[in-house]
């Protein structure tokens, strides 16, 4: 949303030296120059950051996202290839099919998402205390109201991949925090799938679109961090409430109901959560029965499909391709995702083949974080563009501060 600003040039009376006139007045002038020109460089600073609160939104936690579960998966396959190394120097069996991760690398990606996230959330925090009519403009938004789930789930992820050993499921302080976690996704659950239930037959219909998966995904995250504690019939029920949903959704979004068409070019990119949700049904599902039994396969399975169906048929993002957006970091975490569904899949049947996609899905989840974080880093002036389909409509010219006008 962008900020609409009169830009009005301050003019001040030229002093210009009469002839014969004295040098105060020269002085004067400079002086009454430099005084401008300074409050000028404070006014444009403060429009400038006024103009950042209100064109950031809940929609850039996608950075959040990607990153924690980029952790997750690295801490996922430091366990996986230990457990090789360990059962292969203890047998004459073939060497390990991963090479062994660094731990540090694995910290240093932790403590980057973790900073991300703070980030954002500071950006975030002022954004509502400074521009709230805007962040519940953004609530009712049928799209960036389901962001509002991502910097919880980022930080459920983050509590499960912690390399804290306080932070150890069975420990007290990792349940506190999954409680600090988990409610605010349970409040949003209750208010999104409360107008899903009340606002007329037709009123998913028409706000239904692939973001909304990840209301789905918060309840399923959620339901993992639960079963890793031990606490069964809590992540079962969590995990029934997104399962329900999920069914819902996916069936209103392949039937393409009026309104579930209604996304944007620039958007497409979110088209991956499609496959993210069955993956991350699949690893809460494996997490809760303690193995990764045929309802998992079955979940990965059909992840799979999806992301089949979608990779081939790239006319579909090419539109969303052609300038950078924040939007493109909605790849990598499904990708992520599925790299972790496909690391537990191979894990439970063990085969060459299992291994080499487990291997595939997991580089290419790594590259494509990798040319993200390039792009951003050399983008950074296209973060905030001026045309973001999250715009809400302008706000009063009388929310300005007037020392920003």
């Amino acid at each position: 949303m962008e900020l609409v600003v009169e830009t009005t040039a301050s003019s001040s009376s030229s002093l210009k030296p009469h002839d014969g006139g004295s040098t105060s007045n020269n002085n004067t002038a400079a002086s009454s120059k430099k005084a401008t020109s300074s409050h000028g460089s404070n006014n444009l600073l403060r429009r400038w950051e006024w103009d950042m609160l209100t064109r950031f939104h809940a929609g850039y936690f996608r950075i959040s996202l990607a990153l924690s579960g980029q952790a997750l998966l690295w801490r996922t396959l430091i366990s996986d290839s230990a457990a090789v190394v360990s059962s292969s120097s203890s047998s004459s069996g073939h060497g390990p099919l991963l090479p062994l991760l660094p731990s540090v690398a694995f910290l240093l990606l932790w403590s980057l998402a973790l900073l991300a996230l703070l980030a954002l959330a500071a950006l975030y925090a002022a954004r509502c205390l400074l521009r709230f009519p805007a962040v519940r403009a953004e609530f009712r938004h049928h799209v960036a109201m389901n962001y509002l789930f991502a910097p919880w789930i980022s930080c459920l992820l983050l509590l499960q991949s912690a390399p804290f050993l306080f932070l150890r499921p069975s420990a007290p302080p990792y349940h506190l925090l999954w409680w600090a976690f988990s409610l605010p996704i349970l409040a949003l659950d209750v208010k999104v799938y409360g107008q899903w239930f009340t606002r007329g037959r037709k009123f998913l219909s028409m706000v239904a679109n692939p973001a909304s998966h990840i209301t789905v995904i918060g309840n399923l995250v959620t339901a993992r961090a639960a079963a890793r504690m031990g606490w069964h019939d809590g992540a079962v029920a969590i995990f029934a409430v997104g399962a329900a949903h999920y069914l819902v959704l996916f069936v209103t979004l392949y039937q393409r109901f009026l309104g579930s068409d209604s996304l944007p070019a620039v958007l497409r990119p979110v088209f991956f959560l499609f496959f993210a949700a069955p993956s991350m049904a699949s690893l809460a599902w494996g997490a809760i029965s303690a193995s990764f039994d045929t309802c998992c396969k079955m979940l990965f399975f059909l992840s799979l499909f999806l992301f089949a169906s979608l990779v081939s048929r790239p006319t579909l993002f090419k539109r969303a391709m052609r300038r950078f957006s924040v939007a493109w970091w909605a790849y990598s975490f499904p990708l992520t995702l599925l790299a972790l569904a496909s690391a537990e899949y191979a894990r439970e049947v063990r085969q060459a083949a299992a291994n080499a996609l487990m291997l595939a899905l997991a580089v290419l989840s790594v590259a494509v974080t990798l040319a993200l974080m390039l792009f951003t880093g050399l983008r950074t002036a296209e973060l905030l563009p001026h045309d973001d389909p999250f715009d809400c409509p302008q706000l009063p010219q009388l929310l300005v501060p007037p020392n920003v006008r």
